[in-house]
């Protein structure tokens, strides 16, 4: 069975913005979650569908891919996967320091090979992993040290040094009046020959290899949050120093939940009885459901704020709130009993005391009559 058009099951057009997008999914979102839909399997099936649809045309380069291509972009690997190693430009700024060991020192050698690249690694994460905390498993493809030479590039162990620059990994050279310094070309900078070299890594004393780890992420980390882990990214030349593994966090949409900060937000769609009468609805946390109180004459957009249950991040101690926005919904698909009883609800607001019971409308059919009688005088 083909899948259908990602628009079309968002219900948006195809040049909707983001706005849009977002809320299209969070209309179907709160419908159809399978917390709210327990047993309905065509309710999961319908919510993984606008799940997929909305994580690509959030995504301006998916987005584009899809476009272009439609589905095929992504059955065939045009778009990718979960994003993994290779996003470039380390940021040596990161947020967390070094949660595996000492911070290397600055300064650098000033002679001999430089140390190994870094290593970026793109992680997606749930926001529930995201606020809890969790520890994955990657696999990063990476230059790893040579095991028979240890990294040497030795096949007996001997290293001599480079009678080109006397081991200092540099020579100069005299460019007219300017003398220069370079890496040396005959040791390529690591001060030290290999007369016998390793026959695994041809005196390189590195191999290319898929390295496994364990990644602990903190709780409360946010999209752009980046984890620094020490001497995890590339092995370096002739037995320097490996470079570092940076693991930046991007945390996908979520069904229900908006982000902001320490804060959370979602929409609570309640009947037009609900918000006239009042009533209580059981509203949705990240530990749970709770109840919330809808007071008489609720408007739709009315905001509830409960305490304390939005996130605690890394940066701070106490946790944010969540904003729970009332979305009082038109009924639909009415039964002949119910549109009856509207139509005799509907007739009792009549002359001008109608207007006593929509203070909105009220208002704006004041602004309206002022703004007439100012046009004609």
């Amino acid at each position: 069975m083909s899948k259908r058009d990602y628009y079309e099951v968002l219900g948006v057009a195809r040049n909707a913005g983001d706005e849009e997008l977002k809320k299209a999914y969070r209309r179907l979102a709160m419908k159809l979650h399978p917390d709210r839909n327990p047993g309905d399997a065509g309710a999961e099936a319908a919510f993984k569908e606008a799940k997929e649809a909305y994580e690509v045309l959030s995504d301006g380069g998916k987005r584009r891919l899809y476009d272009q291509h439609g589905h095929a972009a992504f059955e065939h690997g045009m778009g990718g996967g979960n994003a993994g190693p290779g996003f470039g430009g380390a940021d040596m700024g990161d947020i967390f320091g070094d949660i595996f060991g000492n911070i290397f020192g600055g300064g650098g050698r000033a002679q001999g090979p430089r140390r190994g690249a870094d290593v970026g690694y793109m992680m997606e994460l749930e926001l529930e992993e995201a606020v809890a905390g969790v520890e994955k498993t990657i696999h990063i493809p990476t230059m790893a040290s040579c095991a028979p030479c240890k990294g040497s590039g030795s096949a007996d162990g001997k290293v001599d040094t480079c009678a080109t620059c006397q081991g200092r990994g540099q020579v100069r050279m005299q460019r007219g009046p300017f003398m220069m310094q370079a890496p040396c070309p005959h040791c390529d900078g690591a001060g030290k020959t290999i007369a016998n070299p390793c026959k695994t890594c041809n005196g390189n004393g590195r191999v290319e290899e898929e390295k496994t780890l364990a990644v602990k992420i903190p709780a409360g980390v946010d999209s752009g949050d980046r984890i620094r882990l020490a001497g995890e990214g590339e092995a370096g030349p002739a037995g320097a120093s490996p470079g570092d593994l940076y693991v930046e966090v991007r945390v996908r949409p979520h069904a229900i939940f908006e982000r902001d900060g320490d804060d959370l937000h979602c929409e609570v769609p309640i009947r037009i009885s609900q918000a006239a009468l009042g009533d209580t609805v059981r509203v949705p946390t990240l530990s749970g459901e709770l109840e919330l109180r809808i007071p008489t004459e609720t408007q739709s957009g009315k905001v509830f704020r409960l305490r304390d249950r939005g996130v605690k991040s890394v940066r701070s101690r106490a946790p944010g709130d969540l904003y729970c926005k009332v979305v009082v919904e038109t009924p639909v698909n009415l039964t002949a009993e119910q549109r009856t009883l509207l139509e005799q609800f509907e007739a009792t607001f009549v002359g001008e005391g109608a207007r006593r019971h929509s203070p909105k409308s009220s208002t704006f059919f004041d602004g309206v009559k002022s703004f007439i009688d100012r046009m004609v005088s």
